[in-house]
């Protein structure tokens, strides 16, 4: 009688739950003057969050897998070719508000900084490096995000009705100290569990 679900089950591919959303981003290193930077982006006035750093990233397409968004994302933002990125490997995800953001650690060789020309979407590019990030920890803002319930919310089907102990979300967001940028929020926080990966498991090369 349960065979069908047994089989079903073995064989299925966990999801988050209520994810209405997924996106990539790729955490691009680049070598200057011989260091390993972190390339960033700042978004254009002709996109969402203008005049925000990002990653190179975007909106993950049906059937595509989330490092083929990335890339993608990357190629055509940067307006670089594909073979000059090479992907190392998947780093953590953010999960929030409905949303999915995975995140790939990859180099981008074969080019100069000072020779890139993006897109439309992106204003300028900037990179900082990796050893500036190793001795600057961001600074963290809590913020309380409470649920605002309508006025038919059916409090008559939950134990307690209205005085029932709802939890608020609480979020901390980081800022790092740059002297002509913003990074914040999203990109900072990838950019802060990248580095923490990098201090804890010794992985920057003398």
């Amino acid at each position: 009688m349960l065979e069908n679900i047994q089989r079903f089950f073995s064989e299925y591919d966990p999801k988050a739950l209520h994810v209405k959303r997924e996106y990539a981003v790729l955490i691009p290193i680049i070598m200057v003057n011989g260091f390993p930077h972190i390339l960033y982006e700042v978004r254009s006035q002709h996109i969402s969050q203008p005049g925000d750093t990002s990653f190179p990233g975007g909106k993950v397409e049906p059937g595509e897998s989330y490092q083929n968004a990335a890339v993608r994302e990357t190629t055509e933002e940067l307006q670089i070719p594909e073979d000059l990125i090479q992907v190392i490997g998947e780093m953590d995800f953010i999960v929030q508000n409905n949303t999915i953001i995975h995140s790939f650690i990859g180099e981008i060789k074969g080019i100069d900084i000072k020779d890139i020309v993006w897109n439309e979407e992106v204003a300028e590019v900037y990179t900082v490096p990796i050893r500036y990030f190793m001795e600057n920890e961001p600074d963290y803002y809590s913020v309380e995000m409470k649920m605002n319930y309508p006025a038919d919310f059916p409090y008559d089907r939950i134990p307690n009705g209205k005085n029932y102990k709802f939890r608020n979300a609480k979020n901390q967001i980081a800022f790092y100290n740059l002297e002509d940028h913003y990074l914040w929020g999203f990109t900072a926080s990838l950019t802060q569990r990248f580095i923490s990966l990098v201090k804890k498991y010794d992985l920057l090369d003398k």
